[in-house]
Formats: structure tokens, sequence, C-alpha cells
């Protein structure tokens, strides 16, 4: 009998009636108030990035009167974001049920899983659960934007901690930097399993394979809802291991004469301790270059995760001390971006310019949105006479992302109910969920994404139920969030069609004109060289600006919008460009 007034009175704000019915009526019927609360809870899914997008990735999972968060990394601006620096999640569902707010789980060290959490704990006084790496990673960001509150907990895989109604595990997985971490979420309707980033290396560099059996384990007991990475899942068969391009390194610094500098992800600490290594067997001493990288090869060989000699490694000051194949140097600016060691060597603004002689090699794969940066700085290198090796002419670079195969093994271990793909664009989600569908999980129980939207879980099935704020928050400098749309719109035009601005100087008791209109031109044309172009845009201007005297002083913003709106049609008309116009009221 329990069960069937249980599941009709489900909803909690029915409870009530139900307690006053007992002690008026005397009923005896022994409810279980557990199942009740059980049968009456809401399981919520809520990615605020990362889902549509590689980067940003921050997931909230809800339940009851507790919120916990996987991940809080930054993305890097695209072309359309001139001038931002990075690009964090909107926190507003967070801050307005900040009551309920417990926590952030870290699942692995990489930016676009940490970059954002400086600017979260400035709001949010709750611990960060990460593993020791991850964690070190995380302190020094706080100690640079002077935090001074923050608990920062270490966990380690196969720990397992309480977080309000939540019981999580975490589980060791592979993936390009130490510590990666998959969670295993229990909660009141089930156990929701989040993979993190990873891919399925049986031969990792440091000895410690991902723990397939504890997935199968959770994959017995029953799996509610599997989060998995997708963004290798266009590519066929598995992940290479990262042993695997150890031989590539080894044969270009067999045959290599001079230099070798090889530009890699700062964080990518496994790749970092194999070129160490084979510098090492060459004879080579090994000079790190770049803020980032000699940040990260500091914090690792502290913690043990890089083991390199100390003798080994030499400032760039002492490098004229040794002949030229001696030298291996290890940089950042495999993305090509502006100012990193490998762009300032390439166009001759570091103190170690590459030249002919030197053998470069860019240890990863270029980041969708960064080829045109990146194929500038091969072109610079190949200019100055440099050997340039990159992924397209050898393999020296392996994924930390699981290909098809590696998916498959994870949806076949779990053997989950419902299936979420996150970590990438659509694309990339569209094919996670129809491999996933090829591998039995129902159609109806497959949710593509997107972020803000809601997928809840009850005791009758999952569904998308509404939204919640999310968005973009842009960095500019020590700005957080004061550029937006608008400001933005205006830098794209002026990179596109320049500035043309014109000065009015009026008396500001009777709107009377004093001097000739006066104009600049930044980005749009060159005034000398266009000076019929300017006297027309001049007299356009001297003759509205006659307006402003015969208006009343609360008027002259109307004019100053015919003004603005008269100048852009007569330079569209003249040049067919549509330069941002600017009209300059001067009032003496």
């Amino acid at each position: 009998m329990w069960q069937l007034v249980c599941h009709f009175f489900a909803n909690k704000n029915l409870l009530c009636l139900v307690i006053i019915a007992k002690k008026v009526y005397n009923i005896t019927y022994n409810i279980h108030w557990k199942e009740v609360d059980k049968l009456a809870t809401k399981l919520k899914i809520i990615p605020l990035g990362g889902v549509g997008e590689i980067g940003k990735n921050i997931t909230l999972i809800e339940c009851g009167d507790d919120i916990i968060a996987i991940d809080c990394g930054i993305i890097f601006p695209d072309d359309e974001m001139p001038g931002i620096d990075l690009v964090i999640p909107d926190f507003t569902y967070i801050e307005k049920n900040i009551e309920k707010f417990r926590g952030f789980l870290i699942t692995h060290g990489h930016e676009d899983h940490i970059g954002a959490l400086p600017y979260a704990l400035k709001k949010f006084n709750v611990p960060v659960y990460g593993s020791k790496l991850t964690i070190a990673l995380i302190e020094h960001k706080i100690q640079e934007n002077k935090i001074s509150k923050c608990s920062l907990n270490c966990v380690s895989a196969g720990d397992v901690i309480n977080i309000g109604c939540f019981n999580i595990e975490f589980i060791r997985t592979s993936h390009s930097i130490p510590g990666a971490l998959a969670l295993a979420i229990t909660t009141p309707l089930g156990t929701i399993i989040h993979t993190g980033d990873f891919k399925v290396d049986y031969t990792p560099i440091d000895g410690e394979p991902m723990d397939i059996a504890r997935f199968s384990y959770y994959g017995s007991k029953g799996v509610l809802a599997l989060m998995s990475d997708s963004t290798n899942v266009e590519l066929q068969g598995h992940t290479p291991s990262e042993i695997a391009i150890g031989k590539t390194f080894e044969h270009y610094f067999d045959i290599a004469t001079g230099r070798i500098i090889v530009a890699s992800f700062a964080s990518n600490i496994y790749r970092i301790q194999q070129i160490a290594d084979v510098a090492a067997q060459f004879d080579r001493v090994i000079c790190f270059q770049g803020r980032s990288m000699v940040n990260i090869v500091n914090i690792a060989r502290e913690l043990g995760y890089l083991n390199i000699d100390d003798s080994r490694i030499v400032d760039i000051e002492k490098l004229e001390n040794y002949k030229e194949d001696e030298i291996c140097v290890v940089t950042t600016g495999s993305q090509g971006e502006p100012m990193s060691g490998l762009f300032r060597m390439a166009n001759s603004s570091h103190k170690l310019n590459i030249g002919k002689g030197d053998t470069v090699i860019i240890s990863a794969s270029t980041i969708p949105g960064n080829e045109r940066g990146v194929a500038r700085v091969i072109n610079q290198l190949y200019q100055k006479g440099a050997r340039v090796i990159y992924d397209s002419t050898a393999d020296v670079h392996v994924s930390g992302h699981a290909r098809r195969e590696e998916l498959k093994l994870m949806l076949t271990i779990v053997k989950p109910k419902y299936f979420i793909p996150v970590h990438g664009e659509y694309r990339h989600l569209y094919q996670h969920a129809e491999l996933a569908e090829r591998m039995g999980v129902k159609r109806e129980n497959i949710f593509v994404t997107e972020n803000g939207k809601v997928v809840e879980f009850s005791k009758n099935g999952a569904k998308f139920n509404g939204s919640v704020p999310w968005g973009s928050i842009m960095i500019d400098g020590i700005g957080v969030g004061d550029i937006g749309n608008v400001v933005l719109k205006d830098r794209i035009t002026l990179s596109h069609d320049g500035l043309f601005a014109v000065v009015i100087a009026l008396r500001k008791d009777n709107g009377e004109v004093i001097a000739e209109p006066e104009v600049l031109s930044r980005g749009f044309v060159y005034v000398k060289e266009s000076e019929e172009l300017i006297k027309g845009a001049i007299d356009v201007a001297r003759n509205v600006s006659k307006q402003f005297a015969l208006v009343q002083k609360s008027e002259w913003s109307q004019v100053k919008t015919i003004l603005k709106t008269e100048l852009k049609d007569y330079l569209y008309d003249k040049t067919k460009r549509n330069p941002m116009v600017l009209p300059i009221i001067v009032e003496i």
C-alpha cells in the first residue's frame, strides 16, 4: 500500500496533507518517507559552457537544495572579438542560487577547465576539489589574482567525498596532462558518470592507465546518465599512445645539426618529459621559454611530475656557452599566438632568433580558428631558413581525446540509460549522439543539449525543461564584463572600415558656428590624398551645422544625428564604404 501512496503523493507540496491525514484519521500505513522524497526529487544537468563550443567548460548538477559545478574554464577569443583577452562563462544562475551552491569539481588542469576559476572564486567562497597538479595550477592562478580566502582540496583517484546530497568518486583517466579525473556522481535518482577529457592510453608515460575496471563497476550497478567527451568523435579508430611519438623526436634529434626548438602546449607535461628525455639522450641542454611554460614546468618539477636533471636546464643568457648542436629550446607558441615565444623567435623580436640551420618542431595540432596564425608563423620560419616539422609533415603530436573506438568502449562498459554528449561543437555532439544510438542507447534517451538548457530527471524519466541564464563574459585587461556587443560591434566596424570624425566649434549661448569644421580620418582614407572627398565632407558638415543656431539647445542632439546621417550617406555614395562617423561638438 505504501508504494501507491508514495506514487500518489510524489509531489512534495502535498506531503503535508499526508501528514495531516495520518494524524487526524490515525492512518497507520507504513509509509517510507525517504522513498517519497526520492520520488519527488528532480535532478537537473545544466551546462553553462562547453557544449556547442570547444572550451569554456562548466556544467551544473542540481538536486534539491544542492548545486555542484564540474569545471570552470575559459575560451580564447575569435576574430569577432577584437581586443578581448579571454572569455569566461556567465555565472548569473549560480549567483541567483548561491545558497544552494556547494563547490567546484575540477577534472584536470587545462585552461579550458580551470581558467575562469579566479573570476568565479572572487564571487563564490566555496571549496574546489581536484588532483594534486590541478590544485597546484589553480593555486598559482589564485596567487596571481591576489585572492586571499579560498578552499582548495586535493583528491586522488579512488577518493570519495560527500557534498550535500551528492556522493562523488574520482576515477583515474588518461589525458595529455597528469591528474586527469572522471567523476562518478551518485544522486538520489541514480549515478551520473562525467568522463572529463579522456582517451584510452594503454601505455601512458606515467605508467598509470585509465581505470577501466571502475567504469565497468558502475556500469554493472547501473548508470543513470553518461556525459562523455566528444572532441574527437569524427576520427576513426583509436588515439595513439603518447609514447608513440618518442621515436619521431629521436629521429629529428638524430639528424639535426643545429639548434632544436620545440613548440608545445605548456600544460602537456608528458610531451615535455619526452622532449627532455630525448634531449638528454643526445646530450643537449634544455632552455624553457614562455611565461606559462616556465611556470608550469616549475610546478610540475616541484610536485614530481617532471623528472629533469638540474644540470640540463639553462637560462637563455647562458646558451652562448654551448654549441648550436648542444641546444634544445622548449617554448610556447604552438598555436601562433602573438607575443608567444615561437612567434617572437620567428619575427626576430626575441633574444633567441631562429635562423638557418635551426630545426623547429611544432608538437601540437592546430586548434580550429588558429589556422591562419599557425600558417603565418610556419611561413616566417621557412623564410628564416629553418627546417620546420609539424603535424601535417610528421607524427609529432597525439591528441589527448578519445576517438570513435574509445568512445564506443566507454558506452559499452558504462551502459548508461541516458546519454549526454559534451565537450564539442554541435557537429561533434550530434555525431556522438548517433554513435551512442548505434551502441544501443534509445534515441529518446539521448539529449543533445545547448548551453543554458536544462535536462531534468525524475522518477518518470528525463526531458528538457526550460533554460537558465547563460552567456559569455569578455575579459579585456582588468575589465570583466564591461565590454558588450555594442562595443565589440564598434571595434569590428573600426577594424573593417575605420573612423571618420568631424569637429565643429559652436558658441554655447546661441549655436553659431565659430570656425570651419575639421575632419579626422583613421583607417578610412588618407586625408592628404583625398582632398576632394574631404572638401565635400566639410561642405556637408558646414551646411548641416547651420541648423544649430536655428533650434533650441535642447534640440542640438537631433541636429547632431542629422549631421551623422548626412555624412554617412555622403561617404558611402563617394566610396561605397561605411566608416564609423563621429561628430564632435565643441562648445566655446
